[in-house]
């Protein structure tokens, strides 16, 4: 016979799904938590009670119309409440911000990377940043969150491929990174995680993906082409963490040169060179390289056939290589990152015309292809890995109060 749990223990296990659910905003009253949580009214109040008491919600004593014809009161993340650090690493630099709960970043910083860029000045350049950032604030910090423009092997974290930050393989970032917080003096959890799985977690969670029960994300950041598939909440990574590498994608065999090898790979057939070298021109390193695709983009909008015929080949590219992983996922949603929203938005129609004819799914019922709602994708991610430890524990992490 299974023992039966008493409401204080069922209240502290349901510490961090509920926190989680006020975080995503998926219970805005009590009431709904409740029924989310399937727990008494009296375990929800208790447990509602105990996140306020650690700071982490508020709950609003003025009743909200309930979800069945009962006030509720309204629940919310508190802004004076802890936040995390979120770092991104991408191609030409880095960005931090701080993070509340409830997917709030403050305002971003951007910087150039460090010349060299090894991986040890570089993440020494993140952590002195982030350090300066944690200091000016009041808030409490318990946690660092890094996204990086590389595949992240699990369990050891490790960089396996950062191609365009011409790291070697293997590099151990989640370890050098620990030792430059330990040298900075931040007593701190951190984590590393590659950028499309993390913009993706993002966007379900606070994005163009809620509400999705398979979700695809497709992106690109400076460099490559990134992707991320979310199954009923979680990432899906495979057995090393290493899933869903759609950069990888064959699709066009004599196509342009892939750093992996190759030729033709997604990586380089639907990023922002693909477009620059599409129109014939060459990237000018003085200069941010999306300045330079939407000055294309702009020119394709106002019909010059040049710009206009290089945005439509990259989004058959880019159509080409999303059919195929339909093919052998069947999502219920594809969500695209900024650039690649900028290409859909120059030819509307075309994208999901290739993906429909390129697809079997396609063809039986076309799949929503959506923007992402996030401006920053991935450095909201960041801070949602940062968060993790937090949303699964929220008494271990900020200890036991009175």
């Amino acid at each position: 016979m299974q023992p039966t749990h008493t409401s204080p223990e069922r209240g502290r296990a349901a510490l961090g799904p509920a926190l989680a659910l006020v975080h995503t905003g998926a219970a805005p009253t009590r009431s709904v938590l409740t029924g989310e949580l399937g727990v008494t009214r009296a375990t929800a109040g208790a447990v509602t009670a105990e996140l306020q008491a650690l700071g982490l919600i508020t709950v609003d004593a003025r009743p909200a119309g309930g979800t069945r014809g009962r006030p509720s009161h309204r629940l919310a993340v508190d802004p004076s409440g802890p936040v995390v650090l979120a770092a991104q690493i991408h191609a030409d630099g880095f960005s931090i911000a701080l993070a509340t709960l409830g997917g709030v970043l403050d305002t971003p910083e951007d910087f150039p990377l460090p010349q060299p860029a090894t991986p040890e000045r570089v993440l020494h350049a993140v952590v002195a940043e982030a350090s300066r950032r944690i200091a000016a604030d009041p808030r409490r910090c318990v946690g660092l969150g890094l996204a990086v423009p590389t595949p992240v092997a699990l369990p050891e974290r490790v960089a396996v491929a950062a191609m365009y930050l011409d790291w070697p393989s293997g590099t151990p970032v989640a370890d050098l990174l620990q030792q430059e917080t330990a040298a900075a003096g931040l007593d701190l959890p951190v984590d590393v995680a590659n950028d499309a799985n993390l913009a993706a977690l993002a966007e379900h969670r606070h994005g163009a993906g809620r509400g999705s029960r398979h979700l695809l994300y497709v992106t690109s950041g400076h460099r490559g082409v990134g992707g991320a598939l979310v199954v009923e909440g979680r990432l899906h990574t495979g057995s090393a963490g290493l899933a869903l590498e759609v950069g990888q994608v064959l699709v066009d065999p004599g196509g342009r040169r892939c750093p992996c090898g190759s030729r033709g790979c997604l990586d380089v057939e639907a990023d922002p060179s693909a477009l620059l070298a599409a129109a014939g021109r060459e990237a000018d390193p003085s200069r941010p390289l999306f300045e330079q695709t939407d000055e294309i983009l702009a020119e394709a909008a106002a019909g010059r056939p040049r710009a206009r015929a290089a945005v439509e080949h990259v989004v058959d590219r880019l159509g080409l290589g999303i059919a195929g992983v339909i093919n052998i996922l069947n999502p219920d949603r594809v969500v695209l990152g900024a650039f690649h929203n900028a290409l859909l938005a120059a030819v509307p129609e075309r994208l999901a015309r290739v993906v429909a004819e390129r697809s079997y799914w396609g063809r039986c019922g076309r799949i929503p292809i959506t923007a992402a709602a996030l401006d920053r994708s991935e450095l909201a991610g960041a801070a949602e890995l940062a968060w993790t430890p937090l949303l699964d524990d929220p008494l271990a992490v900020l200890g036991e109060q009175g």
